[in-house]
């Protein structure tokens, strides 16, 4: 069961290529402050715009680094079935401990169609796989029925829900039992989703505040819910300001604002704008991270 901050990693660039040195830090930064578990290659980590040399090379640099310290979930979805087992294969080869997939994007498959993509991928590799439902990216919303058809294969474990419907926690749990890993993909309703009977969250915020993530999860699994409520009002302007503009551009200016890594993004994205960058500022000030340069340094 994969629990508490799950860093959903961003992808330091420098001159248009991979910044190995900043992302061999990031990981290693990830670690020593408490996050559960990181995912490379996933939307954070502009996967759509990496080559698929590069999509590889990152998974397999993350899982060294992680050394088996805190679960490596690598991201292997693609629209094409094909490719995400391409991926899949070659995260398995690596040692990843689990696959992300994400929901076929563009062509718009029916739930039958989402079923088979997914059992394709299940059949083929002997590795735990969770689903990634994000219908606004997507389009697509996989159903809770669906998702209990595949749920009944025993390498689908879990699901990444960014749906933002805090009642889709409970209906899946109802359907499908509390054995299955359900994970926030909003970290802004994150909490809300652990009460509804959530066990984590994979979090772009966290890549900024991890200490500050994990402290929060881990106030949930002891039952000290006012630290988590401390925690998570601290986090809230964060969670909100990393998406005035399409994510990862503002999470990669805070990251800059903390000496992690340079703030560059690949186009189509272009890095976040003056409105972007002063709301990222504020939002961290509140957060108290501002003091945390030195030590992200």
């Amino acid at each position: 069961m994969f629990t508490g901050s799950i860093t959903a990693l961003i992808t330091p660039f420098k001159d248009g290529a991979i910044d190995w040195k900043a992302f061999d830090h990031f990981v290693e930064w990830q670690i020593d402050q408490g996050s559960n578990g990181v995912v490379p290659c996933g939307t954070t980590g502009e996967s759509p715009v990496l080559s698929h040399e590069e999509h590889k090379q990152i998974v397999k640099r993350c899982v060294e680094i992680a050394a088996g310290r805190i679960p490596v979930i690598a991201g292997t979805g693609s629209n094409s079935t094909a490719e995400a087992l391409d991926f899949t294969r070659e995260a398995k080869e690596d040692g990843a401990d689990a696959a992300l997939v994400v929901t076929p994007y563009y062509n718009k498959p029916t739930q039958d169609g989402l079923y088979a993509h997914y059992k394709a991928l299940h059949d083929a590799v002997d590795l735990p796989i969770i689903i990634y439902n994000i219908p606004g990216r997507s389009i697509i919303d996989m159903s809770v029925e669906t998702m209990a058809r595949l749920a009944e294969l025993p390498r689908i474990v879990g699901v990444k829900d960014a749906t933002a419907d805090l009642a889709r926690p409970l209906e899946t749990r109802q359907k499908i039992g509390s054995d299955f890993c359900q994970l926030s993909g909003e970290d802004a309703t994150a909490t809300g989703f652990l009460a509804q009977g959530g066990h984590g969250c994979i979090s772009v915020t966290s890549n900024v505040a991890p200490a500050l993530c994990a402290q929060m999860h881990s106030a949930w699994q002891k039952g000290d819910i006012a630290t988590m409520e401390q925690c998570r009002d601290k986090l809230a302007p964060l969670h909100k300001a990393l998406f005035v503009e399409s994510s990862p551009a503002p999470v990669k200016y805070a990251a800059s604002a903390l000496g992690l890594c340079g703030d560059e993004v690949r186009l189509p994205l272009v890095a976040a704008s003056e409105n972007c960058r002063a709301a990222v500022d504020q939002a961290l000030a509140f957060a108290g991270l501002e003091g945390e340069k030195q030590k992200a340094a």
